[in-house]
């Protein structure tokens, strides 16, 4: 009953990192298990690339061993399988990371499912799969947002807006209006107000019912991106995939 036992704590660590990355301490305050399991469950786990450290001594995430499992599952509906080869093809059309993410109302976040990049870069942002971030600061939570039911997205606004960034919109009545553009253009670009120096852009991906599910989003240095003449064609890139990406899920 030992082996079951560890499976169980193994589950619960994945579980808890789904959420966000963490510490051993931190996630051994998510699981109520000794810090000595933790470590001893991630050590494990990491070797099979199930977690992976963001940096030595530094937080756990889920690795892309778990990933790769996950989008083998239910083919052709799975998220993650399903957006792969379309971030592909905004990488290859764009030329920066592009990545899709889901969301968590009940924290208030965005989380970063898969990314793909673009290898031929020399110099490109970090990987954020894995991780979360405030829905109001990324273009990935601004197009959840604004697809929101109303009461929802007002309770979220109405809330704690953290600033970022000196960048990070914070003032309601101008996310408000902010949302409206969204629902009317299809798209938002973010510069600098998640984290200096990077710019984004983002369009939702929505079900068979028109409910919001996800974001598509590319992202790279913002000394470079977004080429100023091509800011719309590239909004208008990320939809169209967007849109592939929900027929491909129906």
């Amino acid at each position: 009953m030992a082996g079951v036992q560890s499976i169980e704590r193994a589950f619960a660590l994945l579980r808890a990192l789904s959420v966000g990355p963490g510490g051993v301490t931190e996630l051994a305050d998510r699981t109520e298990l000794p810090k000595s399991t933790v470590s001893r469950i991630l050590s494990a786990l990491e070797e099979e690339g199930a977690v992976e450290q963001v940096e030595v001594a530094g937080e756990y995430r889920l690795g892309s061993g778990l990933l790769d499992l996950a989008g083998g599952a239910q083919p052709g509906r799975n998220l993650i399988a399903s957006a792969r080869p379309h971030l592909l093809e905004l990488v290859s059309l764009i030329g920066e990371i592009a990545g899709v993410s889901t969301f968590d109302l009940t924290r208030g976040t965005v989380y970063y499912l898969d990314h793909a990049a673009n290898t031929e870069e020399d110099v490109t942002v970090r990987d954020w799969t894995g991780e979360s971030a405030p829905l109001h600061a990324v273009p990935s939570g601004l197009v959840v947002l604004a697809h929101l039911p109303d009461k929802l997205a007002e309770a979220y606004l109405e809330g704690d807006l953290t600033q970022e960034t000196a960048f990070t919109m914070t003032d309601r009545e101008s996310l408000r209006n902010r949302l409206a553009d969204i629902r009317s253009i299809g798209y938002v670009w973010v510069y600098q107000e998640f984290r200096e120096d990077i710019n984004s852009v983002a369009a939702p991906v929505f079900d068979a019912d028109g409910t919001v599910i996800a974001a598509l989003h590319v992202h790279g240095p913002a000394y470079r991106f977004p080429n100023p003449d091509r800011t719309h064609d590239f909004g208008l890139q990320v939809v169209e995939a967007a849109s592939r990406l929900a027929n491909h899920l129906d």
